[in-house]
């Protein structure tokens, strides 16, 4: 009986425990579920563990910095207070003059590093190279004069760069505005407008930006001046979108260039900067948020904006690029004023070759070519000055045009200027037996019959109606082939 009364207590004692170790399980579960739906119960990591999870996380660069003039000291000092191991860059392009106010000697400057970016004697590329030092996933591009406010708003940056991609936070009561970036590689352009919301290719006003450095390493050139204007329209170019955090802000510090030289001074750095970013980017006509046209790379008084032709292909051709635009607008402007010279001396004359193919595709230039060609009736060209002129030797006219004898065939050049040898090509033709020929090869131009010109036809071209030869797509079909209005060739069978 004994036995059996000891039995039960067991058995009971066992479905106790039981009983206890599932209700112990139940709470720790239900408290896991707690916390995994509502994320902000978490306890957030102690001040030390944070500032070191984040000095693993981010690098801080500065590159935004004069040095006649700067804050660099007191926005290192800003940020090593915060986050005192956390790797901070000082990039600048020459060594600063006077020296900045930090003692790199001192153990807690051990993490901050000024590169220069210029060569130095016993100084690898690598050692001349930011991004040979960075070994964060992220990078903090944080302007002079700049104060991080909180830990909480450095790490909540990174945790919007983490979901957006690249993002901005203002500095100060700064107010941002978005903006577009129309970047026409091939073409040589790039235009800016306004634009609303949040998401960006750039951003204006004073702003710290942080994004992943896998993105800064696919940059042509990431640490270009001006900065930041430099990297937004890199990253626009691989597609990258910039979003402007406005719910978070860092603090302004000192207020730099108040006298009007530095003012002064920052403007003509600010605009030799940008040209010199526009030439490295290859860029040659610029549309400001104003719709003013800025060109960059040629003028009359410069050399064209393309080197050397060879055999009849230009270089810009193996860049993958099209005709500069500035060389585009040379162009129309020779040859407005050829066809008024021709026109008021009475010279017959029409669009050739591949001027006439542009002007059918697209009533223009085609984007690829390099000079305007044009026909004219050979026994019309005494009625010309210039062009009787140009027999002998080359010649400058009223309006600076250089008009002039070519010396690889029985044709005419008329040239933008003596230095800008932009050019519009006078081809003469004259009638034999039904065709209009020449005398000697030039320009692949083939001889065709007659009747193209009897009579003529007009066309749109570069902004103002051109003689052309009737029956266009027949004539452009002998002197290239079936369909080449459609589908035109490069020159050289280059293909894009």
């Amino acid at each position: 009986m004994r036995l059996k009364f000891l039995r039960t207590l067991l058995v009971l004692a066992l479905l106790g425990n039981i009983i206890v170790w599932h209700r112990i399980w139940r709470l720790f579960a239900t408290q896991n579920t707690l916390r995994l739906l509502t994320p902000s119960m978490v306890t957030p990591d102690p001040p030390q563990k944070l500032h070191r999870r984040l000095a693993r996380l981010v690098t801080v660069v500065i590159r935004q910095f004069e040095t006649f003039e700067n804050d660099v000291a007191s926005t290192v000092e800003s940020v090593l207070n915060f986050f005192p191991t956390i790797p901070i860059l000082i990039v600048c392009n020459e060594l600063p003059y006077p020296p900045l106010e930090l003692d790199f000697a001192n153990d807690s400057m051990r993490n901050v590093k000024l590169v220069n970016l210029q060569p130095e004697f016993n100084k690898s590329y690598d050692e001349r190279s930011p991004l040979f030092y960075v070994r964060t996933k992220y990078v903090l591009f944080l302007p002079d004069g700049s104060r991080l406010s909180t830990k909480q708003v450095m790490q909540e940056t990174m945790t919007q760069a983490a979901k957006l991609g690249a993002v901005t936070v203002p500095i100060g009561s700064a107010t941002l505005s978005c903006i577009n970036i129309d970047l026409k590689v091939k073409e040589w352009s790039l235009k800016f407008s306004h634009s609303t919301g949040n998401e960006c290719d750039g951003v204006n006003g004073k702003h710290a930006t942080m994004l992943e450095t896998r993105l800064l390493r696919k940059l042509t050139d990431p640490f270009l001046l001006p900065f930041t204007d430099a990297l937004y329209i890199q990253t626009t170019a691989l597609g990258a979108k910039i979003h402007m955090l406005s719910n978070y802000h860092f603090n302004e510090g000192k207020s730099l260039y108040r006298n009007q030289q530095s003012q002064w001074k920052l403007q003509q750095l600010y605009q030799s900067r940008e040209r010199s970013m526009f030439e490295k980017l290859g860029i040659k006509m610029v549309i400001r948020v104003s719709n003013y046209i800025e060109w960059y790379g040629c003028s009359r008084e410069s050399n064209r904006c393309f080197g050397s032709v060879i055999n009849g292909v230009p270089s810009y051709l193996y860049q993958n690029r099209y005709t500069p635009p500035c060389c585009l607008s040379g162009l129309r402007k020779v040859a407005h004023h050829v066809f008024d010279k021709l026109e008021e001396v009475g010279i017959r004359f029409w669009l050739e070759s591949g001027s006439l193919l542009g002007a059918m595709r697209n009533g223009d230039i085609l984007p690829w070519d390099h000079e305007v060609q044009i026909g004219v009736n050979r026994d019309d060209l005494e009625r010309s000055p210039w062009l009787i002129k140009a027999m002998n030797k080359p010649i400058v006219d009223n309006h600076g045009f250089v008009w002039e004898k070519a010396t690889e065939g029985e044709f005419f050049k008329v040239q933008y200027s003596k230095i800008n040898h932009l050019t519009v090509n006078i081809l003469p033709f004259y009638a034999k037996n039904g065709s209009m020929v020449k005398d000697a090869w030039f320009l692949n131009n083939r001889d065709f019959p007659e009747q193209f010109l009897h009579p003529m036809s007009s066309i749109e071209f570069a902004g103002r109606q051109v003689p052309s030869p009737n029956n266009i797509r027949d004539f452009l079909e002998l002197k290239y082939f079936k369909g080449v209005i459609e589908n035109p060739e490069l020159p050289g069978n280059i293909s894009f």
